[in-house]
């Protein structure tokens, strides 16, 4: 494709940042919520008397409210302007974190996170074409990658204040932060430059329908699965379906629902009509292989971020402010690989990078699985976590640069909405099937040790339900068993158990992790070889044939 008058002008005149700093600033905003919730861990569970693996229902109730909204999302910010429902959804989110900040019951705190997070559909869209419109040539790549490193970022600031405020004044005023921020970020928006709306634009209810349903039997099978069974009903589950597990079913529904909205959205865009997502996005085998590796990744990544707090506030009983300052260097490695590894963008291919990234992300959680022990201290863990960091980083930077450097520069909502939904339904999936797959690992083990442990007499165990086992805390344990005949030794002999059991199922957890981040090396070798300088101006509008060209969206770009 030929660069256009219009793109070398962009090119040498450079535009006022005041946009970035919007969208950098709401990044924070939106990206903080979780991050909180995680080191909050502690606090939260306590205040409102809720086991840990609950906040991490907590997080997946907003991200999967926000991928089950996020394509209607860009369509209502084409439709009414991006700038005025950016607006509008900041101000929502505002009230949502006072909604987590005043929380009384895990009910309510679900509810205030859902909230929010169905307004980051309306609001992650609108930041990608807010620097589409913006930025053009070398300044959109680094408004691109600032934008990337906004969220670890947020994980940066959410150790820092999150942890000192939930160890000191409370781990509400993190929430109660996140208002203040919200009033900036309204504020501030109204010096950006409107963006027109499309009053024309018809949305196509019935697709975004479809894709909702999807998501949302998908979000309830995988965050389910640990409680209700993955292939067989428990006890726990709200229902059965000839013995099977209502988290099983869900996830075929929702991987069925999804075939069809892709069927759907075909039809509508070979008869050239309006359509919830414009598959031009995924017009080629290169930018799917983008969309696959993007997925692995933050599946790996989010499950890690979850599982390290985790262990180190229940295992290791830490503090929040603790748990901030142990994994900080972890933080800002992805903040640092972020932001950098656009410096290498012109030297070496996306997908020789993306291979690079798993195969460092695979051996740093190799690393940390043979030598996490209960010294959080140690050289070679610290050193794991800052590999770890690094590759995650650089492989989320690079995908997101990547696909959005490939696509026509009028898509960028769809860009923005299809990355906000593979990041957030992915990072989702992760919490839930770590969590379900630790606290099963955990379950198991914890089962076997018993066996292996004389001291533990039959009769204690009756007592105790083992078919509930979850990470506890070893003062967890003993206040549970001071309910039951236990004695000093059988206590001692329990809290070991305890111990060994929560160690090996990070282990095995971490190990697993690993083998999924080697295994996307495969589709890393499909991404473009192309480095483009900015978005391209034009592909030919709702032409079907382009869509199965395979050179469609490589050449020229």
């Amino acid at each position: 494709m030929s660069t256009s008058p219009s793109q070398t002008t962009h090119t040498t005149q450079a535009a006022p940042w005041l946009p970035l700093v919007v969208v950098v600033l709401t990044q924070i905003q939106a990206s903080f919520a979780v991050n909180a919730l995680t080191v909050s861990m502690e606090g939260i569970t306590t205040d409102l008397s809720t086991p840990a693996t609950s906040v991490g229902t907590a997080i997946t109730a907003g991200t999967f409210a926000m991928a089950a909204f996020i394509l209607l999302g860009a369509k209502v910010g084409a439709r009414y302007g991006s700038r005025t429902v950016f607006q509008v959804a900041v101000a929502i989110h505002a009230l949502a974190m006072a909604g987590v900040a005043l929380s009384q019951s895990p009910v309510m705190l679900f509810v205030a996170q859902a909230s929010s997070g169905a307004v980051i559909a309306l609001i992650a869209p609108a930041l990608t074409v807010f620097i589409a419109t913006s930025y053009h040539g070398p300044q959109q790549a680094r408004a691109i990658g600032l934008l990337a490193a906004a969220i670890p970022a947020a994980g940066v600031l959410a150790l820092l204040v999150a942890g000192t405020f939930a160890t000191t004044i409370g781990w509400r005023y993190s929430f109660a932060l996140m208002v203040a921020l919200g009033a900036v970020n309204l504020a501030l928006s109204f010096r950006l430059e409107p963006v027109p709306p499309q009053p024309g634009l018809s949305i196509d209810w019935a697709g975004a329908g479809i894709a909702a349903a999807a998501i949302v039997a998908l979000s309830f099978g995988f965050s389910g699965a640990g409680s209700w069974g993955v292939v067989l009903a428990t006890p726990q589950a709200p229902f059965q379906v000839l013995g099977l597990s209502p988290a099983f079913v869900l996830v075929i529904v929702g991987a069925v629902l999804g075939q069809v909205f892709f069927r759907w959205v075909r039809r509508r865009q070979d008869a050239r009509q309006s359509r919830i997502f414009d598959l031009r996005v995924l017009a080629t085998s290169s930018e799917r292989a983008v969309t696959a590796c993007m997925a692995i990744m933050l599946f790996v990544g989010t499950a890690a971020n979850f599982l390290i707090p985790l262990y180190i506030q229940v295992v290791q009983g830490r503090s929040s402010i603790q748990t901030s300052f142990s994994i900080i260097p972890y933080t800002l490695s992805i903040f640092l690989a972020s932001t950098f590894v656009a410096y290498l963008y012109s030297r070496y291919s996306p997908s020789l990078l993306a291979r690079c990234g798993f195969v460092v992300v695979a051996l740093a959680l190799v690393l940390l699985a043979f030598t996490i022990k209960n010294d959080w201290g140690q050289v070679l863990v610290v050193l794991g976590l800052v590999l770890l960091g690094l590759g995650q980083g650089a492989v989320v930077a690079l995908v997101f640069n990547t696909l959005l450097s490939s696509a026509p520069r009028e898509l960028a909502g769809d860009v923005g909405a299809w990355r906000g939904l593979v990041h957030n339904l992915s990072g989702s999936v992760g919490i839930a099937v770590a969590s379900a797959f630790a606290v099963g690992v955990l379950s198991s083990t914890v089962a076997s040790s018993v066996a292996e442990h004389p001291e533990i007499p039959p009769g204690l165990v009756a007592q105790v339900d083992l078919d509930d086992v979850n990470f506890l805390s070893n003062t967890q344990v003993a206040e549970i068993l001071a309910r039951t005949s236990a004695n000093p030794v059988e206590l001692a002999a329990a809290i070991e158990v305890n111990s060994e059991a929560r160690l090996r199922a990070l282990q095995i957890s971490l190990l697993a992790l690993a083998g999924i981040a080697t295994l996307a090396i495969v589709p890393a070798g499909r991404m473009p070889r192309v480095r483009p300088g900015d978005l391209p101006e034009v592909l030919e509008p709702d032409d079907p044939d382009a869509i199965d060209d395979e050179t469609a969206g490589t050449v020229e770009r």
